[in-house]
């Protein structure tokens, strides 16, 4: 199989070496010379991969085709590709949807639509695909947890909760500061931090399949320090406005 990435941002940087950590077999990787730091970087990973200057050639010389650009970018350039009819595309780019990706490459088959996220490259975490297509899930099912949805609105859910990474981020970054001002070293305060949520996201994936709520109630105790921390966060609606925030971003979506 041979594998090729138009775009070298952060999500194929973090595919590339969640692929190369993997079982999965391939011939090459080509990479867009689009970022030539994090394609350097990658190239140097592994003696299969080679950059290429010009999309058209990846296109050409690949099996299977990731596109990685920003929406701006996917549609200047889609355009004016040349696909194959055989070839799998599969499209990480946000707000193009399946039927203008498939008017752009001018292809109605084997199109996919995967929402990876950073962890993928440490083989972890969901990886939602529209449509279900079984030999895209076999391929992911080696990189994450792989979930199939029938229906593209339905999707733009997913994508929607996608945007909650650099949030979920600048809130440990927040309590690690607040560790840091009353003294305690940067290196403790984030070590402390990340390690909590870590524990606290296995935790809740644990027991997934009861409802969510639980782990709320459960937690907390009368009178308790969560209990207060719960009460403040809905005082200053905080859960409120990430509901709000979720729903700005699918508008954003919906409109695309």
């Amino acid at each position: 199989m041979k594998l090729g990435f138009i775009g070298t941002g952060e999500i194929t940087k973090a595919v590339v070496i969640g692929i190369l950590g993997s079982k999965l077999k391939f011939k090459k990787i080509y990479l867009s010379e689009r970022n030539k730091k994090i394609s350097s970087f990658l190239r140097k990973k592994n003696k299969k991969i080679q950059i290429e200057k010009d999309n058209q050639l990846i296109i050409d010389k690949s099996d299977w085709v990731f596109l990685a650009v920003t929406p701006k970018v996917g549609n200047q350039i889609i355009g004016k590709l040349n696909f194959r009819k055989k070839q799998v595309i599969i499209s990480f780019i946000s707000t193009i949807q399946l039927p203008v990706l498939k008017k752009l490459t001018k292809i109605n088959k084997d199109i996919v639509r995967a929402i990876p996220l950073p962890p993928i490259s440490l083989r972890k975490g969901p990886i939602p695909i529209f449509p279900p297509n079984k030999k895209v899930k076999k391929f992911f099912s080696h990189l994450g947890t792989v979930i199939e949805i029938n229906n593209e609105k339905k999707s733009l859910n997913f994508w929607s909760t996608s945007g909650m990474m650099a949030p979920f981020y600048e809130f440990l970054n927040t309590l690690s500061k607040w560790l840091i001002l009353k003294g305690i070293k940067r290196e403790n305060a984030q070590n402390y931090i990340t390690s909590l949520f870590v524990a606290l996201s296995e935790n809740a994936q644990k027991n997934s399949v009861k409802d969510l709520s639980i782990l709320v109630k459960n937690s907390q105790t009368p009178g308790g320090l969560n209990e207060q921390g719960v009460k403040l966060f809905k005082k200053l609606k905080f859960y409120k406005s990430t509901d709000k925030t979720l729903s700005d971003i699918l508008k954003r979506l919906k409109k695309n």
